[in-house]
């Protein structure tokens, strides 16, 4: 039975976690695939802290129904409790005790994309982040039927005007096209519009900020949607939809590109998991077990070939290394606004591109410059961060430690563990995982 060396247990971790943390890498090496994927998806507890202080929804929305100064004040309250809710994510991504299952978190949030700025209440995304978190490693149909029904989802997609005699198909829209089948798969636009009939009178109660069901406002015309007839309601759609082989090759393919590669699927591969993940029941883990053991996740020409994300590089490279952070979490926050990956603030609909959409000239400089900024150290500093660093470790060790590929740049003749680090991490190859 083939054993992880440190170079294998590095690909899985970075490629999972947040980061390549030292002991995380070791704790993995020597065992088999099976054990440390097994070891990986079976997490501590998960644990979602307690939100900043946030205004009231039913306090905001009293004030942004006036003119004036009231709606002036509400509209700044909205925007410093944004601020501080994505400072609240990024510190939770800093010290969380679950990075595997926070790496999951933001798939899902990047899969069943809202924002900030559209939803206009954080508390609402708070709830939803939390719902995410909490299924992240759970069940897929599970989640679908619940984020139908999480305020915060129905407000970004605007079903609070799909009404009877009115219908709006953005809800359902973005729930055939990115949350289940995908873009010009199996449906027609027929069955865009039944989905959407049969979720009007789906809303939020704007007091309250939760689920509500306006039965006035629901057409409960029967309708057929893809092939099946009499449906009257979104679950019924949901179930239609889980029936769909499509739906579970669907999220195959979508984590053959957060975990495998950003090129074009392996159809033969993406269609041996999606037959695993329809099986168990749409059991996430079931699906992320078949995922990290198979060749395709191991193969060495998927290695060092994904762009990291924002969210790999900082909050990766603050848990991975001893150094300091140098940064407030407001000066934080604004990197990754340059950077590209707004905390809980997806640009679209379809999330975060990501891939080589990551790296353009701009970004590239700030990367670079952040790199430099954190590995810097002086005399004063060197003992301490050389103690913080593994101990016992060989050169090599560091290299197969930081480097998904042999680094491009000549590495330092002068001993040293910090000197060898910093050059590894500005590395052109360190921008990889």
């Amino acid at each position: 039975m083939h054993k992880l060396n440190l170079s294998d247990t590095r690909h899985l971790v970075s490629r999972t976690s947040l980061g390549q943390e030292w002991t995380d890498i070791k704790a993995l090496e020597g065992k088999s695939r099976a054990e440390a994927v097994s070891i990986l998806l079976h997490p501590k507890k998960v644990h979602t802290p307690n939100p900043p202080p946030l205004a009231q929804w039913s306090k905001l929305n009293h004030l942004r129904s006036k003119n004036g100064t009231s709606k002036h004040n509400a509209l700044m309250r909205m925007n410093a409790d944004n601020e501080r809710m994505k400072e609240w994510m990024l510190k939770h991504l800093l010290t969380t005790k679950t990075p595997v299952n926070e790496r999951m978190t933001l798939f899902w949030h990047n899969h069943f994309t809202s924002s900030l700025k559209t939803v206009e209440h954080p508390r609402l995304i708070y709830k939803q982040n939390k719902f995410l978190r909490d299924n992240a490693m759970g069940n897929f149909a599970t989640m679908l039927r619940g984020i139908i029904k999480d305020p915060a989802m129905l407000v970004y997609l605007d079903n609070n005007e799909n009404v009877k005699g009115k219908p709006n198909e953005n809800f359902a829209r973005e729930l055939l096209e990115l949350f289940t089948l995908g873009r010009d798969h199996v449906y027609k636009k027929q069955d865009m519009q039944a989905a959407a009939i049969a979720f009007t009178g789906w809303g939020v109660d704007l007091q309250r900020g939760t689920f509500k069901f306006d039965a006035s406002k629901h057409d409960n015309t029967p309708v057929t949607f893809l092939g099946t007839p009499n449906i009257t309601n979104g679950n019924q759609i949901i179930e239609v939809l889980l029936k769909q082989p499509r739906t579970a090759t669907y999220i195959a393919e979508k984590v053959w590109h957060e975990f495998v590669s950003d090129g074009y699927p392996d159809p033969r591969v993406t269609q041996r998991w999606a037959k695993v993940f329809r099986n168990s029941n749409y059991s996430i883990k079931a699906l992320m077990t078949e995922v990290l053991n198979s060749d395709a996740f191991w193969s060495k020409k998927y290695r060092g070939n994904m762009i990291k994300s924002p969210v790999d590089l900082i909050i990766g490279t603050l848990r991975t290394l001893p150094f300091p952070q140098k940064q407030s979490y407001t000066d934080l926050a604004n990197t990754f606004r340059l950077l590209g990956q707004e905390p809980l603030d997806p640009p679209t609909v379809k999330g975060w591109a990501g891939g080589k959409n990551w790296i353009d000239t701009q970004t590239l400089l700030i990367r670079t410059s952040f790199l430099n900024q954190i590995t810097g150290y002086n005399k004063s500093t060197q003992t301490y961060l050389e103690r913080k660093l593994p101990p016992k470790t060989k050169g090599m060790d560091i290299v197969n430690w930081l480097s998904p590929i042999t680094p491009v740049l000549p590495l330092p003749r002068t001993p040293g563990k910090i000197r060898l680090v910093r050059a590894l991490v500005l590395d052109p190859t360190y921008q990889l995982k």
